[in-house]
């Protein structure tokens, strides 16, 4: 530990500038030093063996304030009421009883496809198998069907979408 000790004595005013330098204020500089210490506390005995204790002081730094950064980006604040469900997924769930009328006017082919692999779930590469063609074709002929799909399901259920791109309403279509 006394390796310790001395890579400390000899780098912390270096590093608490440089904390100093790249945090937002001093109180956060000096939690980031504290960490930076408490990592190498850490290391115990390892810290002895590393080649050159002051890069990598400071880059345990750099990460610390890294983290920090992220850490304060990643939090969003929330409102006090949440809706139960969003617009979106109730438009999607409404839509989704439209499903079984436009899959009925699909090709027996592209019904059968969508319906093992996306609504099943069953995997490209079994259907592949089953359908005696390579993974390549089956990935071909989903991405057909599922485009097919789209296509009869914007027209007859006269979808809509947003300017993102995303479903944001449709007119129902009475059964036949």
């Amino acid at each position: 530990m006394k390796c310790l000790i001395r890579a400390w004595h000899q780098h912390e005013a270096a590093l608490r500038r440089w904390l100093y330098a790249h945090a937002r204020n001093a109180d956060d500089a000096e939690d980031l030093l504290q960490d930076v210490f408490e990592k190498a506390m850490l290391q115990g005995k390892r810290f002895c063996s590393i080649d050159n204790a002051r890069a990598w002081l400071f880059q345990v730094a750099r990460n610390a304030l890294i983290d920090r950064y992220r850490m304060q980006h990643e939090h969003a604040e929330l409102p006090n009421e949440l809706p139960d469900k969003e617009p979106e997924e109730n438009v999607i769930g409404e839509l989704s009883g439209c499903l079984p009328r436009v899959l009925s006017e699909l090709s027996a082919e592209d019904r059968e496809v969508i319906t093992q692999c996306d609504l099943n779930g069953m995997p490209q590469q079994h259907y592949a198998d089953t359908q005696g063609i390579s993974l390549s074709a089956a990935k071909s002929r989903i991405q057909r069907a599922r485009r097919r799909l789209r296509q009869t399901l914007e027209k007859n259920c006269q979808v809509r979408r947003d300017s993102a791109g995303n479903v944001c309403c449709f007119v129902s279509r009475t059964p036949r």
